[in-house]
């Protein structure tokens, strides 16, 4: 055979292959038998190995997985895969609409379109292709930074290797010279059921549900693993392109159909609230006759530009919204109530509950949030009750079975001495939450000793609650700044650390000392202060020192900071103890890394709030506003008389309307560009 015929035949068997594959695993209709299959497979193997020049981007061979990696690599999203921010009724639906139409200036009744598409229980990944073939999969991870998982998003048959633009007009082109789609990995049940049959027969641990199941798949460090699993990959984001416009959501799904990606054919457009709402009802009548698992229903203004224009808050965007369908409740009974006190002294009553399985999780504790619901509900100790999963998170008591009662339940008060050390119990005039004062209360020293650890603060590895009740219960550390005059030696002669665990604490706590100040002033614990907003701090601040010493005045300058978050600041460093608390941090060597725009801040930029609106050449927004932020810059999602400077690029709307209105400064793509020093 030349290579001519091998050519031929090579694309020939990956034709029918394919065509074996669609009829197998889309449509469930083997036409072929394995051995027939396997004689194909092993004849384009064949053919590859003699012709490896001709061997296809796209060869259904690459799907079997390769060898085995030693780690994952971190990847950098080109923008970041943001979160959304949920709605759990129509009211909250009707408010995400208004915000909406008052960023758009849009009147109540004027037409705003929508696509809804069914929320997907699974795990959240990027696929990047170039010239139409897929380079890079990686996975969401915190939203700015994840893992590359390409070698095991390749064995995804619903991954197209090679992009084969098919259809008329629109449709008929070359692929973009580079492409990023975004969708979710997930199984479906009958492919879950599947694997945990087979685990089951292996004697392995079964799978607690889909989401776990997907999510420990796409992470094998060997890939052949994940080929033996039956994932499934819906696309449904616009990650970004060159040499494509794309004008809406959902020109971008009959692009991705187009391209080859599989998408949900629940998805649909919808023209205001009440058309979402019926759109919503309909999916949760179909809920449990669909073959995969969905936990809500996702509203995107359907026009790019509009959701350009409403920008992000956070870390989830304006345009978009779950809304979550209601949790799956079920019945069991409470056991016995506990109170559980919480690093500010909250006292938290938590229902030990008899095991039950909600949602696909065994639940076996539930909140019972404060004795204000405790009272309204009437739970007491032995009650049959409904559980849920808020949010499908969180466990609760949603409602009491009294009916069930037989006369052996028992009421439950909150006591009057924390359970924890002794100390009075106080609840302040106007809130819901009791709490214990004492700070030095042993269970308040341990959650903040938990939390300044916390990956989002000081990142100690190895130092989670057990060990650290191991320190306090040996007398070791009293407060945070213990932790820095802990040697292995004396860690590794406690019960639960060997040498090597001891060795690995005490380089961790070493290399904690140089955090970034923002992940220092979030692990102080400074109440309503959490990660976003420590950075916020940290940029405006440069240091603790000077975050300490700011009054009210100062604090509330500064933009995102309100009065009941500078009245939280300004009592923590108020406190004696606090202060103490920071002087033997630095005392121990402590010396957190000041913010980069601290490093190389441009007087153009430093201590200035800046907002990006319209499209820019040379960056994407968030990318803008990263270097903006290097300058010593702040940056912001919204306009108002707290902005010093509106960049202003291509297609700019309402938000330099606005600029122009408060007579706020106003900057083009190319003048940021020479601030940047980007010519």
């Amino acid at each position: 055979m030349d290579q001519r015929q091998a050519k031929a035949r090579i694309e020939s068997l990956v034709a029918e292959i394919e065509r074996h594959n669609h009829y197998y695993y889309d449509l469930d209709r083997p036409q072929i038998d394995d051995e027939g299959y396997d004689r194909l497979v092993r004849e384009l193997a064949d053919l590859e190995q003699r012709f490896p020049q001709l061997a296809r981007p796209d060869s259904p061979l690459r799907r079997i997985g390769g060898k085995p990696l030693e780690n994952f690599e971190k990847h950098r999203h080109r923008t970041p895969m943001m979160s959304l921010a949920n709605a759990f009724s129509r009211q909250e639906l009707e408010d995400f609409d208004a915000r909406a139409r008052k960023g758009l200036g849009l009147s109540p009744d004027a037409e705003l379109t929508y696509v809804l598409e069914p929320k997907l229980d699974g795990l959240a990944l990027e696929l990047e292709y170039e010239n139409g073939l897929l380079v890079r999969a990686a996975t969401r991870g915190d939203g700015e930074i994840g893992e590359l998982v390409t070698q095991n998003v390749r064995t995804i048959r619903d991954v197209p290797l090679a992009l084969k633009p098919q259809g008329e007009d629109l449709f008929a082109r070359r692929p973009p010279a580079y492409l990023n789609v975004r969708g979710e990995v997930f199984l479906d049940r009958r492919g879950f059921e599947r694997i945990n049959r087979e685990r089951a027969a292996a004697e392995e641990p079964l799978f607690a549900n889909p989401r776990n199941a997907a999510a420990g798949s796409i992470r094998q460090l060997d890939p052949a693993i994940a080929a033996r699993r039956p994932l499934r990959f819906y696309a449904y984001a616009f990650g970004g392109a060159e040499g494509l416009e794309v004008r809406s959501q959902w020109e971008w799904l009959t692009l991705l159909r187009a391209f080859g990606f599989k998408t949900s054919d629940l998805i649909r457009r919808a023209a205001g609230v009440e058309e979402i709402q019926q759109a919503y009802e309909a999916f949760i009548a179909r809920r449990e006759t669909l073959p995969f698992d969905i936990d809500g229903m996702v509203a995107k203004v359907d026009d790019f530009e509009r959701q350009r224009i409403l920008g992000e808050v956070s870390k989830y965007p304006r345009w978009a919204i779950a809304y979550k369908f209601p949790a799956q409740e079920k019945l069991t009974r409470i056991l016995d109530i506990q109170v559980q006190v919480g690093r500010t002294g909250a006292l938290t009553p938590v229902a030990i509950l008899e095991p039950v399985q909600v949602s696909g999780v065994e639940v076996s504790r539930a909140t019972l949030h404060n004795q204000d619901e405790i009272d309204r509900k009437d739970v007491r100790i032995g009650d049959s009750v409904f559980v849920r999963r808020a949010g499908e998170v969180i466990p609760e008591v949603v409602a009491v079975v009294k009916e069930a009662r037989r006369g052996a339940e028992r009421p439950f008060k909150l006591p009057k001495e924390c359970p924890a050390c002794g100390a009075d119990v106080v609840r302040e005039e106007g809130e819901v939450v009791a709490r214990c004062p004492n700070r030095d209360c042993p269970a308040q020293v341990k959650e903040s000793i938990v939390h300044f650890a916390s990956k989002g603060a000081m990142d100690i590895e190895g130092l989670g609650p057990k060990t650290v009740s191991t320190l306090i219960d040996a007398g070791l550390v009293r407060r945070v700044a213990d932790l820095y005059r802990l040697d292995a030696e004396t860690l590794a002669a406690q019960e639960r650390l060997a040498e090597k665990s001891a060795q690995n604490l005490v380089q961790a706590i070493e290399a904690s000392k140089t955090r970034p100040l923002d992940k220092l002033i979030f692990a102080l614990g400074v109440r309503h202060v959490g990660e976003h907003l420590a950075e916020v701090l940290a940029r405006a601040f440069g240091s603790l020192d000077a975050l300490a010493k700011a009054d009210e005045a100062g604090l509330t300058a500064v933009f995102e900071v309100g009065p009941e978050v500078a009245g939280s600041i300004r009592l923590f460093f108020g406190e004696p103890k606090n202060r103490e608390l920071i002087q033997a941090l630095f005392a121990a060597g402590v010396r957190p890394a000041p913010p980069a725009a601290q490093t190389g801040e441009d007087p153009f930029f430093a201590g200035k709030t800046f907002v990006v609106t319209g499209a820019l050449a040379f960056a994407s927004r968030p990318e803008a506003e990263a270097m903006i932020k290097a300058k010593g810059g702040r940056t912001a999602g919204s306009v108002s008389k707290k902005t010093d400077c509106v960049v202003a690029g291509e297609a700019a709307g309402s938000k330099l309307k606005k600029a122009q209105e408060l007579g706020v400064a106003i900057i083009d793509e190319d003048e940021l560009k020479q601030r940047l020093g980007r010519r």
